[in-house]
């Protein structure tokens, strides 16, 4: 076919799309750089500190949180096994295996995704006592092939106390899954979080990355032989942390993070194999999350579309990327199905309780495939709409980033410890009790109640990192100890961003580049 000649006053489609491109990047730095730039290093370092403040266990000689102390230090005794150690996930003292394992996971693909950027920033060293903090724990935990200690503490007993957890009095009880009382989506979950860690551990500390590798094969294989979802063998963990999704989910999430993590086609065969019947390509859903791991496993499986090898099964890919397409078009708000709701302040919102997870898990994997895109040179194309570029997908993820830092109605930062105006009352035992550092003496169970719990001044610890369960569909937000919906914070809340800050320390400097880089090419 003859090419059409150019013409003056009608630009080609190419150049209207490099216009259009140029246009979107100088809106994106008029957006990005108001008169005080926020600082993400800043921001990510107190992302990976918030880590120490939830450590279990006998904490070590380099704790930079100072205000806790040694905890736990008897889990799993009764039971006769050593389950000291992991984290807590919240502002209770319970040890829930399911979001504990989806914590690492998640912060494992931050540094193996960001890694440069975290080092850069002088803060991989930190990352990875993180990740190591968890896995040390699922390893203890993980105590034969078909056996995984899932729960330690139940959280009808602890919630009736307001304790520091160096105090703790509550029962410590260990639940597990195995043959008998099976668990396949915590199995799953863990074993993604080792076979990932195991990827983040390789060049530095071999032996431990084959460790953690030997016990993720056998997690996947010990869930996917004796299949159940963990809530129906332990039924303590119904109201806290119940597995709505299911196991599937979990099970195809292991399979792919240790196919990542071995190059073994059996993984691959398995997750090719089941794709089908446990609904990876079959669920669209708009939330990623501690249960629902469908839109995880999409944008994972679209990055397949770039490794040749992979090509045979191209059409099962793209299945998988359609899929992942519509979870991240429907949070633009540019889909043909339901969109995600948007607070008038412009921050997604999937429910009223501790919304803020689904803004961090959609503002990374909104990250992950904005790199995805503009590494393979595509387009989001969403139903009826302009072609998103990756640059609008990454001023998403930024705009969500930047409502958590305090760019919202309440002028307030979501991250504790950030900026001028954050949370004091955070919904926290040991950050609203005085440090046992300063005052060892015994505070009973009812003793924190009465003279902590409803003191109406702020915490006399500050979480710093914490990212609390957010505001309300109306951007509100009610600072007060007792508002757990919207004052608590958990360790997969902030988890996501840890990969989200790291690729945003150095935004400015690649938009800029790229704006240049277009300039001239036109």
């Amino acid at each position: 076919m003859e090419k059409t000649k150019p013409n003056r006053h009608c630009p080609l489609p190419e150049a209207s799309i490099l216009i259009h491109s140029l246009l979107i990047l100088l809106t994106t730095i008029s957006a990005s750089t108001p008169a005080e730039a926020l600082n993400y290093t800043d921001a990510l370092t107190k992302s990976l500190l918030y880590f120490e403040s939830q450590r279990s266990g006998r904490l070590p000689y380099n704790q930079r949180v100072t205000w806790r102390d040694h905890s736990g230090l008897t889990d799993g005794l009764e039971q006769g096994v050593d389950l000291v150690g992991g984290y807590y996930d919240a502002g209770d003292h319970v040890k829930f295996g399911l979001p504990m394992a989806f914590t690492i996971t998640m912060l494992s693909w931050s540094v193996l995704e960001y890694s440069d950027e975290i080092a850069g920033a002088g803060e991989m060293g930190h990352a990875l006592e993180a990740i190591k903090w968890g896995t040390d724990y699922f390893i203890k935990a993980h105590t034969s092939p078909n056996v995984l200690w899932a729960e330690v503490g139940d959280g009808d007993t602890d919630h009736y106390c307001w304790q520091r957890p160096e105090d703790m009095t509550t029962s410590r009880k260990a639940y597990k899954v195995d043959e008998s009382k099976p668990g396949s989506d915590v199995a799953g979950e863990t074993a993604a979080a080792m076979a990932a860690a195991s990827i983040v551990f390789r060049k530095s500390n071999p032996h431990y990355s084959h460790l953690l590798l030997h016990h993720a094969q056998q997690l996947l294989e010990f869930g996917d032989k004796y299949r159940g979802k963990y809530d129906s063998s332990i039924e303590v963990v119904k109201r806290y942390y119940g597995s709505v999704s299911g196991y599937m989910d979990e099970l195809l999430w292991a399979a792919l993070w240790l196919y990542r993590a071995t190059d073994n086609q059996h993984y691959l065969d398995y997750f090719l194999n089941n794709t089908q019947s446990f609904g990876g390509i079959g669920w669209s859903i708009s939330e990623f999350s501690w249960d629902v791991k469908y839109a995880g496993i999409q944008i994972m499986a679209s990055q397949m579309l770039t490794d040749q090898r992979h090509e045979k099964h191209r059409h099962v890919w793209e299945q998988y990327r359609a899929k992942a397409e519509l979870y991240l078009c429907s949070n633009l708000n540019k889909s043909n199905a339901t969109n995600v709701d948007r607070t008038p302040g412009g921050l997604v919102f999937i429910r009223q309780w501790n919304n803020m997870q689904y803004v961090s898990t959609a503002s990374f994997l909104s990250t992950i495939y904005s790199d995805y895109l503009r590494a393979t040179n595509r387009y989001l194309d969403c139903h009826d709409s302009a072609r998103v570029t990756h640059q609008e997908l990454l001023r998403f993820a930024k705009s969500q980033a930047d409502y958590i830092l305090g760019r919202n109605p309440m002028n307030t930062s979501y991250l504790v410890g950030f900026g001028p105006s954050y949370p004091l009352r955070v919904h926290h035992r040991g950050a609203s009790v005085v440090s046992y550092r300063e005052h060892k003496g015994f505070i009973g169970c009812t003793q924190g109640y009465d003279n902590w719990y409803g003191r109406p001044g702020p915490n006399p610890n500050v979480v710093v990192g914490a990212l609390v369960g957010g505001p309300d569909f109306q951007d509100n937000f009610r600072d007060q100890r007792g508002n757990y919906v919207q004052t608590e914070a958990c360790t997969y809340n902030t988890a996501p961003l840890v990969g989200v800050f790291a690729k945003l320390i150095d935004f400015e400097d690649q938009i800029e580049n790229e704006v240049t880089s277009l300039i001239a090419s036109y």
